[in-house]
């Protein structure tokens, strides 16, 4: 870990991607690519979501959506 953190060698994708599961973040947050920290659960329900039927998948995100329009609603209010 430590020659890695001092860029003395890079992982491979394939030990990058268990560094990622270990710590529990995706490869792209690892990497530097997503200055946005998706947790384990959160990937986890990305993950469900994108092997569901379309129309179920559909469903979903504008329940989400409009969960996310109304607490920043009541963020705005509060």
């Amino acid at each position: 870990m430590g020659r890695y953190e001092r860029d003395e060698v890079k992982p491979s994708v394939e030990i990058a991607t268990k560094i990622a599961e270990a710590l529990e973040v995706s490869l792209d947050y690892l990497t530097g690519l997503s200055d946005i920290e998706l947790d384990k659960n959160t990937v986890d329900i990305i993950t469900s979501l994108q092997k569901l039927k379309n129309e179920d998948h559909q469903h979903i995100i504008t329940t989400i959506n409009a969960l996310i329009r109304d607490a920043k609603a009541r963020n705005t209010y509060a």
